[in-house]
Formats: structure tokens, sequence, C-alpha cells
């Protein structure tokens, strides 16, 4: 608004005065100043006032006496003796009329019969017509501005153009507002609504101004309204430069507000120029020099905030300025950029010229000082600025100018002092160099940047260990020069993103000068392999510490396998890092050992097989790991972190697995990488170190799980989840109290107290039970000294007259040892259980003996058989090397797969038959696994059956089973059933339980060691132990039909009266199927057996169909069917030689047609067995008896249980 620029404004000293009513400082003014106040200041001393109090009395006749000399006092005493009521009805119906008529109407009740000019007219009116005056035009403006629609228009009108008249109409319009104020004009005029009108009339800024200033509480509302009502894009129309200029105005009336008016303008995103301005007035009056100004703090907090919308708003804004022709001077965008050039230049260091001087060239003139330093004071500011620029290039779309562009280089090519705030400005430098490689136009700044980056690698050393920051600009450098080498142009694109903290365009053909200046004149492939060796690894490396660390460089350059083509040694690098490792973990590690290992494994190019990186040594992995010198347990070397432990574990594990999954690889490429040996292996802790993660799983990202993956790979015996079960109980709230309990007393117990309290034990149990005792106190790591001794005592134990609490303790022990040290653990434990005969030197036996055959475990003393606690050791042992195994065989199939590959090829004459000896040597191993585990299953079967001495003892093998049975025979005396509870309570029956547990799990993991063991058979006196003892023998009726179907007589045999037992233990409709098919197998089998045959089939057989019908009463009709026909047969048979028979033929007729009327017969003790004649040696003879025996109990049973 240039019209208002001749017009005096009121001043921020007078408004302020006026906001807080301060009489003095009004006293002060000029004349001029205090005439723009005149209206507010008349109503104030002739209104009422609210304020009763002594010293407004004393204000108000200061006011008074201000006025009393003032002649245009009395023109606004007239004004305000008006009649408003009166004035406010004729304005409302002029509002109805001009509403009713249009607004292009030119009648009006307010003012009538205009005989003149308006300027004339309002010259020579009274007071009351002037209000009119001014009302009138005023509420067509208003009128004009609601019909517009947004679009703006100017209106001229000679009352507020006239600068004769400016005074008075201003007084006018300040009274009418007061009238609104003081609720005399009732929502005639709303405040806001008048200031949009003033917009569209000439002077309207300088009206608006005075209106505030007459009514300062309606600053904020007015400023509001304007923005609210604002246009997005200011500097886009004549509206928008009128709405800023107003506000503008109004802010510097009331500067202590023009940064909240800029917050609404940002709230609001509309009048961006607005803000700019407002920034720009607020930065001239700033002091500060060195600090970040706030025209920087504002614009990027807009371009870099969070709030999508405003960033969207701005960016609209700069790309719009640029496009416009009008003149650049006057325009809010080339302010802001004239000032911000302008700060930039003032931090510059000393100006220097882009022609680059040669070294010889300094040295001849030192005293010419060409690459000055940035000052440290403004090198945060200089960060900023650049932050700045990067936003306003790479988001708002500024496309800088040559003088912008030459300034902005001369301070990305400064050289900051050795500050962390200096290393942060280098490497903003050097993102903003790569992503606007357009800054660099010539050859001169070509060279200039070459100088500048030489400079940068030089001095990296010395800012890293001077700023004491561990992410270097250095770093950097070579990740860049790595990605380059590598064309890998996207991750460049977003390393520079990260750096800025910005998300900006960069397309991969604008970095093609820098990738040239990189590859071959700064950094060539060698030069970074030869610099990435030499960098220092990060000290406690963490991902606590973030931004760019060698680890990233050097992850990157094994990716692209430049150590192993250009031969340089990186293994001692990644075993130092890896040694520098803390908790939290660096995500970037578990990646780097990848990659390493990747790299140790596959050659770079297969016409060099040999340009592969090397492993780490077994002595650098032991020195991790290293037991302490003269100790009896596993104790980690406290120099390195857990952190470093759990990584080199992950290290070795993964090498393993990927060496084995690359066999066939690399024996085509005729490659054999050493493998870690067994030995190693044994002596690292892996589950304890697996436990102690578990513990940091937080702390140790993924390295937790990506260990149990390995594990349970290459090590499922570590995994057995009845080791994770116990590792819960021990860990948890019991532990917890035990702890509490624990006293100085259990402290004090060493390993050698405990062997001789183990050697004392024949004679004293006290001691021994003592100290084991308070050893279940202690944690399973502090318990690892005493392994070595409960093991190697493990033997006497098995004596005579040791307390069965003893051997529970020690069971106790030995299973919480065996969460942290199961391998050892498990070697020691089976050496000790040796048999011990005499003149025989004991073999000592390796965890690779133990793992080749598993059943070396069952090979010990046989009294542990009879040893329920020790037994249980035993067969946690055997599952767990019988796991092991399954895993050795299948690594070394992999292993050895591809040695007779060669000579078998050369054998083959078909095409894709190569494969045939694989195939054969996986269906050995298999047959291998097959027979270990059937053989451990036939072994353990083996110890449930009674020795001859317990046999003696009356110990049963089905005691397992009588329970169930017991409801069927509950009539039997109350001796039998004290006999039984004997015989449940010793140690045979406890073995029992044990076995049958392992059992279970092992047909549960593979249902064909159940089958497989079936098949071969096992002692029918077992039968009733192993049905009732494993729950898992339902599975059996699978393969039931398959067993009957086999042509040896004893698998029949053995298959039916298995399957009599199971209808017994599961009476499900598959077992009637099965039964009523054993049924039918046992007919078809007495039509086609010898004599001799039948007699040894149908023998052992016959009992099992009582089973049948017990199980299910529908088999009765077919089982007595069948009875009656193998009888028959039997008599046939002897028919030519006696007649003995036929009375047994006979009974048994009887017995089928009225089985009721025999009833009483068998329930007589004489004829309980059902045979008159047992004397006679003939086969018929004897197995008819035996179906009369079986009939007989048929009936019997039935009969009870109807």
């Amino acid at each position: 608004m240039t019209e208002c620029t001749s017009l005096q404004f009121v001043s921020p000293f007078a408004f302020e005065a006026m906001q807080k009513v301060d009489v003095v400082r009004l006293a002060s003014l000029s004349d001029p100043e205090l005439r723009l106040l005149l209206p507010c200041l008349v109503r104030m001393a002739l209104c009422a006032p609210a304020d009763q109090s002594q010293s407004w009395a004393q204000d108000k006749k200061l006011i008074l006496r201000l006025l009393s000399g003032v002649e245009a006092v009395n023109s606004i005493v007239a004004l305000l003796s008006v009649d408003f009521h009166a004035l406010e009805q004729d304005a409302s119906k002029e509002q109805q009329l001009r509403h009713k008529l249009g607004g292009g109407s030119g009648e009006s009740i307010l003012v009538s019969q205009l005989q003149h000019g308006l300027t004339l007219e309002f010259e020579h009116s009274d007071s009351p017509r002037r209000l009119r005056l001014v009302l009138s035009e005023l509420l067509a403006i208003m009128n004009k501005v609601s019909e517009s629609n947004g679009e703006f228009f100017f209106k001229s009108s000679e009352l507020f153009e006239s600068p004769v008249y400016l005074e008075e109409a201003a007084d006018v319009l300040c009274i009418l507002q007061a009238g609104t104020v003081l609720s005399e004009l009732p929502s005639l005029l709303p405040i806001v609504d008048v200031a949009e009108a003033l917009l569209h009339v000439r002077n309207g800024a300088w009206f608006l101004c005075l209106l505030v200033a007459n009514v300062p509480d309606s600053f904020n509302e007015v400023c509001r309204g304007l923005i609210k009502n604002g246009e997005r894009q200011d500097e886009e129309s004549l509206g928008g430069r009128r709405r800023t200029d107003a506000l503008r105005f109004l802010c510097k009336m009331n500067p202590s507000q023009a940064l909240k008016v800029r917050g609404m303008v940002v709230e609001e995103c509309h009048l961006p120029g607005l803000g700019v301005a407002l920034t720009l007035d607020h930065t001239k009056s700033e002091t500060c020099e060195d600090g970040v100004s706030d025209l920087v703090c504002f614009v990027s907090g807009l371009l870099l905030g969070t709030n999508a919308k405003v960033r969207t708003w701005f960016g609209t804004f700069i790309r719009n300025g640029q496009q416009r022709k009008r003149e650049t001077s006057s325009s809010v965008l080339w302010q802001m950029r004239r000032q911000l050039l302008l700060e930039l230049m003032g931090i510059l260091p000393t100006v220097r010229s882009t022609r680059i001087v040669e070294e010889a060239d300094v040295e001849m003139e030192p005293n010419v000082s060409v690459y000055s330093g940035l000052k440290e004071e403004h090198v945060v500011k200089a960060s900023a600025l650049l932050r700045l620029y990067c936003a306003l290039m790479g988001i708002a779309g500024l496309k800088p100018t040559e003088e912008e562009a030459e300034q902005l280089l001369q301070l990305m090519t400064s050289r900051p002092p050795a500050t962390p705030a200096g290393v942060r400005f280098v490497s903003l430098s050097f993102c903003m160099l790569l992503a606007f490689s357009t800054l660099v136009s010539t050859p001169e700044q070509e060279q200039l940047m070459v100088v500048w980056l030489s400079w940068m690698i030089k001095e990296e050393a010395y800012f890293e260990s001077t700023s004491g920051v561990s992410a270097s600009f250095g770093e950097m450098l070579l990740l860049v020069a790595m990605y380059f080498h590598s064309n890998q142009l996207n991750a460049i694109i977003d390393l520079v993103c990260s750096t800025l903290g910005m998300k900006i365009v960069i397309k991969p053909s604008s970095l093609s000068r820098m990738k040239t200046v990189f590859t071959q004149e700064i950094f060539t492939e060698q030069v970074v392999t030869a610099h990435a060796v030499r960098v220092p690894v990060t000290s406690n490396l963490s991902a606590n510490i973030t931004g760019f660390l060698p680890i990233h460089c050097i992850y990157q350059l094994l990716r692209s396998r430049s150590f192993t083509k250009h031969k340089v040694s990186i293994k001692d690098w990644i075993y130092r890092q890896l040694c520098e490792t803390s908790t939290p973990l660096h995500p970037q590690l578990l990646p780097l050992i990848d990659v390493y290992i990747n790299s140790i494994l596959t050659p770079a190019s297969k016409s060099n097989p040999e340009a592969t990186n090397q492993p780490v040594t077994e002595q650098e992995i032991l020195n991790i790991f290293q037991e302490v010198i003269g100790g009896d347990s596993i104790r980690l070397n406290q120099r390195f972190s857990i952190t470093a432990q759990l990584l080199v574990l992950y290290y070795i594990l993964s090498y393993e697995e990927a060496l084995l999954a690359n066999t066939k690889t690399l024996a085509a490429m005729q490659r054999k990488p050493k493998s870690y040996s067994s030995s190693l292996m044994d002596q690292i802790p892996i589950k304890f170190l697996i436990r102690q993660a578990q513990g940091l799983q937080q702390e140790l990202g993924g390295l937790h799980s990506a260990l149990l993956r390995l594990l349970a790979t290459n090590y499922p015996h570590l995994c057995i989840v009845d080791d994770w079960i116990c590792e819960e109980e021990i860990t948890g709230t019991d532990a917890l109290l035990r702890r509490m309990l624990l006293t100085n007393n259990a402290k004090i117990h060493s390993p050698k107290q405990l062997q001789e309290a183990f050697s004392a034990v024949p004679v004293n149990h006290t001691q021994v039970m003592q100290i084991i005792e308070h050893l279940t106190l202690i944690s399973a790591s502090e318990l690892i000294p005493y392994a070595e001794v409960l093991t190697s005592n493990m033997s006497q134990l098995l004596n005579s007259g040791v307390p069965r609490r003893i051997l529970q303790t020690v069971n106790k022990l030995w299973m919480v040892l065996n969460t942290v040290m199961p391998r050892r653990l498990w070697v020691m434990t089976v050496n000790a259980l040796q048999p011990s005969i005499k003149f025989v030197r004991q073999q000592k036996y390796t965890q690779n003996d133990l793992m080749i055959d598993p059943l070396i475990v069952l090979r010990c003393d046989q009294r542990v058989y009879r040893c329920p606690p020790l037994m249980d050791i035993t067969l946690h042992m055997l599952n767990g090397y019988l796991l092991a195994s399954k895993a050795y065989l299948s690594a070394h199939l992999k292993e050895t797969a591809e040695q007779d590959r060669p000579s078998q090829n050369n054998t083959v004459g078909l095409v894709g038959q190569t494969d045939a000896p694989e195939v054969t040597r996986e269906e050995l191993k298999n047959a291998l696994l097959a027979a270990q585990d059937s053989a451990a299953v036939q072994i353990l079967l083996e110890i449930c059956l009674p020795t001859e001495e317990e046999k003696a003892k009356s110990v049963n093998p089905d005691s397992l089973s009588r329970n169930s049975q017991s409801v069927i025979t509950s009539s039997s005396p109350s001796k039998d059933m004290e006999e039984s509870e004997d015989n449940l309570l010793c140690n045979l029956r406890e073995v029992q339980c044990l076995i049958c547990c392992l059992l279970h799990q092992m047909y549960i993991a593979d249902p064909n060691i159940a089958k497989l063991v079936h098949f071969q058979g096992y002692p029918c006196e077992l039968l009733p132990l192993t049905v009732a003892g494993i729950p898992s023998m339902h599975i059996c009726l699978d393969f039931i039909p398959e067993l009957i179907a086999q042509p040896e007589l004893e698998k029949q045999i053995f298959a039916i009266q298995l399957l009599s037992h199971l209808c017994i233990q599961y009476a499900l409709p598959k077992s009637l199927s099965v039964a009523r098919l054993a049924v039918n197998v046992m007919g078809t089998l007495l039509t086609v057996l010898t004599q001799a045959k039948r007699y040894a089939f149908f023998m052992p057989t016959l009992p099992s169909l009582v089973s049948f019908c017990r199980a299910f009463p529908p088999l009765y009709e077919d089982i007595m069917s069948l009875l009656i026909q193998i009888g028959q047969v039997c008599a046939s048979d002897v028919a030519t030689q006696t007649r003995d028979i036929d009375p047994i033929i006979t009974r048994l007729q009887q017995i089928k047609e009225k089985p009721s009327g025999w009833s009483q017969i068998c329930k007589d003790p004489a004829n309980k067995n059902g045979s008159r004649d047992t004397t006679s040696m003939d086969p018929d003879v004897q197995l008819c008896h035996c179906i009369e025996s079986t009939i007989i109990e048929i009936i019997n049973m039935s009969v009870s249980g109807i």
C-alpha cells in the first residue's frame, strides 16, 4: 500500500501506552501522535468509568488536561452526542433494502437527497449527518464484499481518499466502531468485517491501524480474522498483497505480537509472504550476530518439520515466487533470499579466490592465506544455513543464482575447527556436494572441491582424536567411495538423505561427475581397501553409537569383495571389532559376520578360487573362551564382554552351517575350507552362553533368536524340551526363594570337602547329605566347580545302603548342571558309570565316541538299571546322544557327499542318474539311525524284565497294568492287594515308569520307531507294561493289520497278543475293526495250518479272544463260532485214534447252544479250568482243553458282567 507511506501511523510507543492506559506516557506524545488517538481518549474522558478508584480519577483529570487544548475534541464530542438508537434502526433498514434490491442499488435510507459530491456533503454536514454518510459508505462496501465470493475488487471512495478529510473520517469510523463495542450499535459493524472492507479502499491500512489503535483489545481478533479470510498464496494477487501490507502495518504498530501473528499464519496455512515478512522485520531488529537467526530457524522449521501440509504450502510459495516476472526487489521471496545470502556471507572466512594455488606457490608465498578456517562460533550457524539451503533447493525447488551458488560453495569448502560441531559441518557439506553437484560448474570450482576432499582425508584422524566423536566424516568418505565403486548409487542417495535429515529427490545421473572424481582421482578401489584396514575399530561398539562407523565401511567392502580382490587381510580387524563390543548390540554386527563368512567360503571369482578371506583361528577363539588355569570348570575370561563371546559363538555356528550348505559348490571348485575341530567346540560353553543371552534378549536384538535357530539345527541335543522346562524352574520364583535361604555355610564348602565327604559315604552319610543340600541353594554357574566331584563319585552311590535322599539330591544337582554344561557333564557321567571290572582298564570315552555310538550310554554298571535317580540321568543322556547322533551323521553325510562322486560319475552311462549314490547314502544313514534307535528301545525293554532274583520275590512285569484290570477282578482277596502294593513300590516299577516315559517321547517324535520295534517283536510278558505305561501305544493300531499279514507265525502271534491288550486299553471303533480282522485271520489260518503249526499258533492266541470279548461284546458270536470250529478241526484229527475227545466236543456244543445253563458249572472251582483230563500229550487234545477253558472264561465274564 504505497498510498499510505506519506501518512503518519500510530507508533509502537503510543499503542503500548493505549494498551496499558499509561496516562503519563500518553502525555509525552506529540500533538500529531495524540491526534490519532483522540476518539478513544475523548470517550474515556466523557463516559462513566467502571473504575471508581482515586488513581483513575487523577488519570482522568490528566486526560482532560491533555484534551483541553485540542480543537478537534469538540467535533468528536458532538459525534458522541448523536442518537445511536435511531441511527441503528435506519442502518438496519438500509441493510434490508440493499439485500432486497441488490448491492448495486443507489438508494439509501441513511443518506437521502445528496445535492453535492460526497466530500462536499461531508464538509457541509453536521455530526449526525457525517455519521450517516460514513456509515452508508461503509455498509455499501461491506455488502459488496459479501457478494464478491472472495474475488478482490478496489472501491474508489472520495470519503476515504481525500487527504483533507482523512482525520475527520477516521474519527467518525472510530466512533461508529466504539458504538458497536459499547452495544449502542449491536452487531451492526463487526470489527473483522470492517477490517475486510477497509482493504478495498484507498488508505485502508491507515484507517485500519487507527481503528485498532483506538480499540487496542481487538488487535488479535482483527489479525486472526484477516489471516483466516486471506489467500493461501498472498503474493499471487493484489488482494493478497494489500492484506499482507495491512497486517505488516498492524504488527509494526504492535511488534510484541508479531511472532504470535506469524504463528497464526502457519496455523492457517495462509499468507506465507506475511510470515516471511514478519520474520524479516524481526530479524532486522535482532542484535545477536553469532547465533542462528530467526529467519533461518523459521524457514527451516517450515520445510523440515513433521507437518506435511505446512511443508507443501510453503514449498508452493517458493516455487510460485520464482516464476513471477514482476519486480523482484519488492517481493518478499527476494528479500528473504537476499537476507539469507547476507547472513551466509557474514560468516564466510577471509574472502578467497577460486583460483587454486599450487603447493609450490604456497611454499613460495607463505604469507598468503588461501584457505582460511571457519570460526568456531560460526560453525553451528553455518551448519544450519547449509541444511536450510538443502531444504530450499531439495524440497521447495529453489534454483540458486550464480552468486548464491558461489557463496555456498565457498562455505561448504571452508575448514572448520576440530570440534563435534565441526565434524557435523563437514559431513553436511560433503552430503550437500553430493546432493547438489550442479553447484560445481567450472573447472576451478571442481579443483577446489577435490582439494577440499583431499584435506578431509588427511585431517580425518586428527578430527576424530581431537573432537572425541567416534563417528567421524572419514567413515562416510570411505563408505561413499565404496558405494561408487560398486555402483550402488541408491545407497549413496539414502546416505545423503539420512545425514541431511530430509528426504529429497536426487537423480542417480546427477552423481556421475562425483563418481568420476571419487573413483579416478581421490579413492581408487585399492586405496579404499588399504585405508579401511588401517581405520581403528570402534571401542565398545554398541547401538548407542549412531552415525556412520568403520563397521559400515568394512561391511560394504566385504560385500563388494574388495579385500579378496586386492589380497588385503581383514580377519584381524573383524576379530578386534568383535572383541570391542558391548550391549545394546549394534545392528550392523550380524550382517558383518554373515558377509565375512560368505567371503571366506565363496571366492570372489571362478577364475581365482583362492581369492578368499582367512577365517578366525582356533587359538583366537579359545582366547575369548579361555578356561581358568588349573581350574576344574569352565569359567569365562572376564576380559571379554558377554556380547563378544555370543558374537564369536554366532560366527562359529554360522560358519559351520554355511560350510555344510556349500559342500557341493566347494567340491566342484575343488576347495576344502578348514572346519573347526570338535575339540574346540567341546571347550565352548554353548549352553551357558545361550542361557546368558536369554536374559539379555532386549539388548541383544535378534542375536538370541539367531543362536537358537543355529542350535536347533546343529545341536538338537542342546534343545531338548525337558531341559528348557527345567531351566524355567531353576530360574523362576523357587530359585529366588532358595537364594534367600542361602547361608554362609553353603558358600564355604569347597569341591575338596565334597570329595572327602563322598569318600566317607560307606560309614557316614550325614556329611555328604549336608553338603549337597547346601549346594542346591546356589546358582547353576556357581555349581560348575563341583561337577567333576559329583560325577566321579556316582559309582559309589550304587552300593547298597545309600539313602534314597542322597540319590535324589545328586539327581537334582545333575539336572541343574545340565542347564549350563550339558555336553561335558554327559561325558564325565558316562565315564563315571562304567562297570568296574578287575584287572581291566576302563576306557575313557570322548564326546565324539558317544555321538558315533549312543548305545555306549547303556553299557554302564548293571546296578544303574535298578537305581531310579541315576537311571533318570542315564535316560536323559541317552535321549540327548540319540539326537546328537542324528545331527552328526547328517553333517558327516554332507561333508563326504562329494568324495566318491567323480569315480561314480564315470561309471554312470545314463543321463539323470548321477544322484543315485547320494540317495543310497541317505538311505543307509536312515537305516543306521533306525537300527540305532530300535536297538536302544530293545535294550530298554529288556531292562524292564525282572531278573531271576526279582522273579523269586514275585515281582511281576505287568504290575503297571494291574490297576487297570482290578475293576474286572474286584473279587480278589485282600492279601493279593497288599502284595500288589508292595510290588508297585519297588525300584523296578520306578525304572519301568521312567523307561516308558522316554519310549513315549521317542514314539511321538518318530512313529516309525514304534513300528520297527513291534515288527522286530519283544517278550510278550512286557505287553501289559508297554500298553499301559506308554500313552502313544495307540499308534500301533495303524500297522497291526500289516503285522498280522506277515508270513512269520511268531509275528502274527505277537500282533494278536498286542491287539488284545490294546483293545482293553483303547476300546475305540478302530480297535473293533482291527479285532474283527484278527478274528477273521484266525479263522482263515485254521484252514491252512498244519497240526503242529496250528497248536503253536492257537495255544498262545486263544487267551486273546477273551480280551476281545471283554472289550467288544458284539464279537461274542464270531469268537464262539471260531472256537467251536477250532474244536471240531482238532476233534477230526484225533477221531481215528481215540474217542476221548467226543465228550469235550459235546460240551462245547452245549455251551454254545445254552450258555446260561453252564453258568453255575463255570463258577464251580472244580470246573474252573474246564478240563477233565489233562494228562494227554496229544497237541489237539491240549488245544481242545484250552478251547474249553477259553469258552468258559468268556461265558463267566459275560454272566458276571450281566
